[in-house]
C-alpha cells in the first residue's frame, strides 16, 4: 500500500493518538465499508449517528468499517499536489480499497463536500460512470430520509429511513452476492428487494413542459413504486451512543447517548415528527444502563433527544446520574415540560445556558405552526429558570414563516423585551444580569412537512428582518443575536426541495471552486424554480416516491388550515 501525504498522516495519527474507543480489525476477509463524515473531523465526531453506524458495523460479523473525513484545505492541496488518494483513519487504506463507501448525511449544506470527496479518492463524480473495478457508494441519513434526488445521480444507493436494521440485510445480501461473483447490476437488483432501500438508477422521471415531474417510475421488476421509510421498532435493542471518546470535538470528552427519537408535536415547520415517526422511547433500564457505561468513564453525559422533557422517566434519569456522581447535559427542552424538578437538577448539573424555542414571538403565528405554547407558558417557564439563577438564555426563532406579517416581527422583539423585564425583574439588584441570546433562523419549506408546498421568503425579506431585530437590541449589551445567513438558507431550501436535475449546480459549484452564484447562472436550470415557486396542491414532488406512514392529503390539509388560520390549539 502506498503511504498517503505526510500532512494528512501526521494529523491522523494525533486525532487518533488522542481517542478512547477506536475500532481496529484485521480486513483478511471482512467485508469492508468506509464511513464517510463530509465535513471535517471535529465536526464528524460530534455527530451521534455517524457513532451508532460506526459502531452498528463493526459489531456486525465479517464487516470492518472504519472512518472518512473532509481534509482541511492544506491537506487537500498537498494531496493533489502528491497525486495521493484520501484514506482512512484507522488504517490508512485510500477509500478504492474499500468493497462499500457510506456517507452519512446529516445536513444539505455538506453537499458540495461530497464531490470534494470523490475527486480526492479519484472516484468518478456520477454512478453511471463507475464501473466494476469501483466501490459501491451509498448514503444514508436524515437528508436521505426525505429527499435524496439532488443526490441520485452520485450515488449508487440510498437507505430511506433508520438503519439499525437495515444494514444487517443489505450487509448480508451484498456478501451473498459477492461470492457469487455478481455484477454491478444484479447486486444492485438484490438490494433494492430490501424494504428502504433505494436504487436511483432503476427509475425514470419523466417532466412536464413548465418544468415540474410528469411522472416517476421504476424502470426495473425488482425496484418498487413505493420505497417505504424503515423505522426501529424497538429502540432499546440498539443502544445509541458515542463509540470513540476525543477531546477534538464540539462535545468535548462528552459521553453522548440518546434517549427517545422523533417527536410527538409534529409543528408543521419541522421533518423531526414526520421522518422519524413514530415517536419512541427508551425504557429507564436502558437509559441507566447505557449511562452507567459513560459514569464508568468519568464522563459528563450528554441526553440527546427532540423532546427530552416528553419522557416519562426524564427526571428520574437525570437523577440517576447525578446519585452516581456524574453530570449531564440536555439539549432544547419544551418550556412546558420545564418544572422545578428538572431546573434543579440542571443548576445542580452545572448547566450554565437553558435553551428554548419559542419559534415566533406571537401566539397566533403559534398556532399556525401548530407550536401549542402559550405567551402565559413561556413566562412561567422563564419565571423558573429566573428562579434558578440561570446566568445564560438561549431563545430560538424563526423568520419568513407563513402567514408572518411585520406585526409578528415587532412581537418577536416585544417577547423578547419582556422576557428580558421578566429576569431583571426577579433579581433586581443582581450584579450579573442574566444573558439571552437570540439565535434567529430563516424558516426552511421541508419535504414531508405540511408546509412542503410553500415557498421560501426572498432573501432581501429576509434579510430587512433581520436589520430590524439586530437594530432593535444594538443598544443592549445582555441580548446577543444571532443569525444564519438568508445565503446559505436559500441554498439549503435548493438542495433539500431539489429534483436530480440539481446535481447540475453541484457539479458547476464544484468546478467553480464552491462559488454557487456563479453556477447557478451556468447551468440551464433555475435555482429559483424550487426556491420561490408556490407549489400546487396536486405537484408531483421529487419525494413523493418515499411513505413515512403520514399520507400527502393529511399534510395538504395540515397546511390549508395553518394558511387560512384554522390552526386551534391541540394535538394531532
Amino acid at each position: 500500500m502506498r503511504l498517503p501525504s505526510s500532512l494528512l498522516l501526521k494529523n491522523t495519527r494525533d486525532l487518533l493518538s488522542q481517542e478512547r474507543g477506536t475500532i481496529s480489525k484485521s480486513w483478511g476477509h471482512n467485508t469492508t465499508v468506509a464511513l464517510v463524515y463530509p465535513n471535517s473531523y471535529y465536526i464528524g465526531m460530534s455527530n451521534l449517528g455517524l457513532q451508532t453506524i460506526y459502531q452498528l458495523l463493526n459489531n456486525l460479523p465479517h464487516t470492518l468499517c472504519e472512518r472518512v473525513f473532509l481534509p482541511g484545505r492544506e491537506e487537500q492541496d498537498e494531496l493533489k499536489r502528491l497525486q495521493r488518494s484520501l484514506f482512512s483513519l484507522e488504517s490508512y487504506h485510500p477509500l478504492c480499497d474499500f468493497q462499500l463507501i457510506a456517507f452519512s448525511l446529516s445536513f444539505e449544506n455538506d453537499y458540495p463536500a461530497i464531490l470534494t470527496i470523490l475527486e480526492l479518492a479519484t472516484i468518478p463524480f456520477l454512478s453511471a460512470e463507475r464501473g466494476e473495478e469501483y466501490p459501491l457508494i451509498m448514503a444514508g441519513g436524515v437528508c436521505t430520509f426525505f429527499n435524496p434526488e439532488p443526490l441520485a445521480e452520485f450515488f449508487d444507493l440510498f437507505i430511506i429511513g433508520e438503519a439499525e436494521e437495515v444494514l444487517p440485510q443489505l450487509i448480508e445480501t451484498y456478501r451473498h452476492c459477492r461470492e457469487k461473483n455478481a455484477s454491478r447490476e444484479v447486486l444492485l437488483s438484490h438490494l433494492s428487494r430490501i424494504e428502504g432501500l433505494y436504487v436511483p438508477r432503476f427509475y425514470e422521471v419523466r417532466y412536464t413542459a413548465s418544468g415540474t415531474i410528469a411522472s416517476f417510475t421504476p424502470k426495473n421488476k425488482a425496484a418498487p413504486a413505493t420505497i417505504v421509510r424503515r423505522h426501529t421498532g424497538h429502540l432499546d435493542r440498539f443502544p445509541t451512543s458515542s463509540a470513540v471518546i476525543t477531546p477534538q470535538t464540539e462535545f468535548s470528552n462528552l459521553f453522548l447517548m440518546e434517549v427517545s427519537r422523533g417527536c410527538s408535536h409534529r409543528c408543521n415547520f419541522c421533518t423531526m415528527g414526520c421522518v422519524y415517526h413514530p415517536y419512541r422511547q427508551r425504557s429507564l433500564k436502558s437509559l441507566r444502563e447505557t449511562a452507567a457505561r459513560g459514569l464508568e468513564e468519568k464522563l459528563k453525559i450528554g441526553l440527546i433527544g427532540a423532546t427530552l422533557g416528553d419522557h416519562p422517566h426524564f427526571a428520574s434519569l437525570c437523577a440517576f446520574i447525578i446519585q452516581a456522581g456524574g453530570k449531564f447535559s440536555a439539549t432544547s427542552m419544551r418550556m412546558d415540560a420545564l418544572d422545578e424538578e428538572v431546573l434543579a437538577l440542571l443548576k445542580e448539573s452545572g448547566h450554565q445556558t437553558i435553551t428554548l424555542a419559542p419559534e415566533t414571538g406571537s401566539e397566533r403565528l403559534r398556532r399556525v405552526i401548530h407550536k401549542d405554547l402559550s405567551d402565559e407558558q413561556i413566562f412561567k417557564a422563564v419565571s423558573l429558570i429566573a428562579h434558578h439563577r440561570f446566568p445564560y438564555l438561549k431563545l430560538y426563532f424563526l423568520i419568513g414563516l407563513p402567514t408572518e406579517q411585520e406585526d409578528d416581527i415587532d412581537e418577536l422583539i416585544a417577547l423578547t423585551r419582556r422576557v428580558q423585564h421578566h429576569l431583571v425583574k426577579s433579581h433586581p439588584r443582581s450584579r450579573h444580569p442574566q444573558t439571552i441570546t437570540l439565535s434567529i433562523n430563516p424558516f426552511i419549506p421541508k419535504p414531508a412537512t405540511p408546509f412542503q408546498w410553500h415557498p421560501l421568503e426572498q432573501i432581501t425579506s429576509l434579510k430587512t428582518k433581520l436589520r430590524k431585530i439586530k437594530g432593535s437590541f444594538k443598544k443592549d449589551k445582555n441580548i446577543v443575536v444571532t443569525w444564519d445567513l438568508p445565503k446559505w438558507s436559500y441554498l439549503q431550501c435548493l438542495l433539500s426541495r431539489g429534483d436530480r436535475r440539481v446535481g447540475k449546480i453541484l457539479i458547476a459549484a464544484h468546478e467553480q471552486g464552491g462559488n454557487f452564484l456563479r453556477s447557478y447562472r451556468e447551468v440551464d436550470i433555475n435555482p429559483d424554480f424550487y426556491t420561490y415557486r408556490p407549489r400546487s396542491l396536486d405537484e408531483i414532488f421529487p419525494w413523493d416516491f418515499i411513505d413515512h406512514g403520514i399520507s400527502k392529503q393529511v399534510l395538504a390539509a395540515e397546511y390549508q388550515r395553518a394558511l387560512t388560520a384554522d390552526a386551534s390549539p391541540g394535538k394531532r
